[in-house]
């Protein structure tokens, strides 16, 4: 599932190609909002929060979308045939003069005045990578670490109404960067340190993205655990391990090395 990272990226690329723009071509293919037309407003920006982007618009109305496991926005030139959007995975394309926006494979599609985005993404803990997550942000998330008392670390970090952006990758690569076996108990770890650390590199990620060609991949960013099965640790060479953080059917595989990470 993309990661808070990847939706930074994303909601910079949707702002560069239609923030300022009147829409020409709007599609909605989703049931419960097909009827919406958002031709003739214009984009004010696109906003991302944890893993969801909310594109506003003038008349004070918000696209809510939300990408799931396989979920994607590409940007084509309009006009060209990759802007048709034709294929039954488009669930949404949205068409300035100059640049379309389309949407693949998306797990939520939304309609909502901008006053009521709080009736989505309301229950959600702090966006990690938000500018206010050092001060109040870190803080709510702190509050709210706490109330998980002696649930494994590795849920916590996975847990959305913490702290929202992180998914399995930032959530292994975040332990081993401190050294933390994931099933430790969230309350003896230092939950600042580990939320500190885990904006860091989905801080560096995000801005390596910024600047990479749009098929760069989180693979190519030197991963160090998340999805490395059994190949040499890069600190100790212990072949790295899999195991399970939280319970059926949310169930998550977590990347560890037993070495470094040891409890």
């Amino acid at each position: 599932m993309p990661e808070g990272d990847v939706l930074r990226r994303t909601a910079a690329r949707l702002d560069q190609a239609l923030a300022g723009r009147v829409l020409t071509r709007s599609e909605l293919r989703w049931p419960t909002v097909a009827t919406f037309d958002l031709v003739g407003r214009t984009v004010l920006r696109t906003a991302p929060y944890g893993k969801h982007l909310l594109t506003r618009f003038d008349d004070g109305l918000t696209l809510h979308t939300h990408l799931r496991m396989e979920g994607s926005w590409r940007i084509e030139r309009t006009g060209t045939p990759g802007a048709r959007a034709g294929g039954q995975q488009v669930r949404a394309v949205l068409g300035g003069e100059t640049w379309t926006a389309i949407g693949d494979r998306l797990g939520m599609v939304d309609v909502v005045a901008t006053r009521d985005e709080h009736t989505l993404i309301g229950h959600l803990g702090p966006d990690l990578l938000a500018d206010d997550f050092p001060g109040p942000g870190l803080t709510e998330a702190l509050r709210r670490w706490a109330l998980r008392g002696a649930q494994p670390v590795c849920d916590v970090l996975l847990d959305q109404e913490v702290v929202a952006g992180i998914g399995t990758i930032w959530m292994a690569e975040s332990l081993f960067a401190r050294r933390l076996w994931p099933w430790t108990s969230a309350d003896r770890v230092d939950a600042s340190a580990v939320l500190t650390t885990a904006r860091t590199l989905m801080g560096r990620s995000a801005a390596a993205f910024a600047t990479s060609r749009p098929s760069h991949s989180v693979a190519e960013l030197s991963r160090q655990v998340h999805g490395r099965h059994r190949q040499q640790c890069r600190r100790c060479g212990t072949p790295i391990d899999v195991g399970t953080a939280r319970k059926p059917p949310q169930e998550r595989p977590v990347f560890y090395c037993p070495t470094c990470q040891h409890v």
